[in-house]
């Protein structure tokens, strides 16, 4: 199995092309969904990374996911290229 791409501010897997942010110039993103990243910014560029822990356990809680999938998520968020400077 290969690495899987997930979104560097969500952890929301972009495999599939449809669920990819945008850039300026309407090329795919190959680091952000779409939820997080249009036309080459961030959809809410004030996002602190407590509202984001927050975003993120609720998202997967509406989508039933097991507890340590979830727990598994919003570990990994400190180490996304959003994150990683605000939690370093």
């Amino acid at each position: 199995m290969g690495l899987k791409l997930v979104c560097q501010s969500c952890t929301m897997p972009i495999d599939n092309i449809a669920d990819r942010g945008n850039e300026k110039d309407g090329s795919l993103s190959s680091e952000y969904c779409k939820y997080c990243y249009q036309r080459g910014a961030f959809t809410e560029p004030d996002m602190t990374y407590e509202k984001m822990e927050s975003v993120v356990k609720t998202q997967m809680n509406k989508m039933n996911l097991p507890v340590d999938t979830i727990q598994k998520a919003v570990a990994s968020l400190p180490y996304l290229k959003r994150w990683h400077k605000v939690k370093a």
